[in-house]
């Protein structure tokens, strides 16, 4: 009981400073010195747990404001810095609750099974091909046996694409807009397809059994 109540006030805590010191933190970014680069990683960490301003736009910002590596760095940091936060969280502050809950819903048991056979490339797919969305990652991987080490690992290679272009996409968006948008529209273009294509095979794949 002590455990999730703790859980539960750090994740208030969390939410509250983001929402509360949104424009506060913007500013704090846009200045680009040593303290942004830490206000940086804390507002993408707490983005992971509730989205303040969307993931793409923040780090945009951060490419534009610190330049293609800089903001790799900060951005990545940051997400995994709130997403391995989540995962503890889910792991050791709601198991229990949660885990009682999962009885009433087979396919996710189900989908706690593959993840258990296959948790490297389960996760990394889910990284990469969005399939199911991040938070729901976090939590189901945090419920599940999954390593710790395994779930960082993979989250972080999955991340990587996505943030790369982002952060150039941001940083090239002073100097060409229209390039900006295409290049990440492109990108969102690509998963889509690849994430139809996925699904397609999973629906002819049940069909025919």
């Amino acid at each position: 009981m002590f455990k999730r109540i703790l859980s539960i006030s750090i994740l208030l805590m969390v939410i509250a400073v983001g929402f509360l010191q949104k424009d506060e933190l913007l500013t704090l970014i846009m200045e680009r010195g040593i303290l942004s680069i830490f206000i940086s990683m804390l507002f993408v960490a707490i983005c992971v747990f509730f989205p303040v301003i969307p993931f793409p736009v923040l780090a945009g910002v951060i490419g534009g404001g610190f330049g293609t590596t800089q903001g790799v760095i900060i951005s990545l940091t940051g997400a995994m810095a709130g997403t391995m936060c989540f995962f503890l969280l889910s792991r050791y502050g709601f198991r229990d609750y949660a885990q009682s809950k999962l009885l009433n819903y087979p396919k996710l048991q189900q989908y706690e099974e593959f993840l258990n056979r296959n948790s490297f490339f389960a996760i990394l797919t889910c990284r990469l091909i969005p399939i199911i969305p991040a938070p729901g990652v976090n939590i189901i991987c945090g419920l599940s046996k999954v390593n710790w080490l395994t779930f960082f690992t993979s989250s972080t290679l999955g991340k990587i694409p996505n943030i790369l272009i982002l952060s150039y996409a941001g940083a090239s968006f002073s100097s060409n807009k229209l390039f900006s948008f295409g290049l990440y529209g492109g990108y969102i273009l690509v998963i889509f397809i690849i994430y139809f294509f996925v699904i397609y095979r999973k629906m002819a794949k049940e069909s025919v059994d």
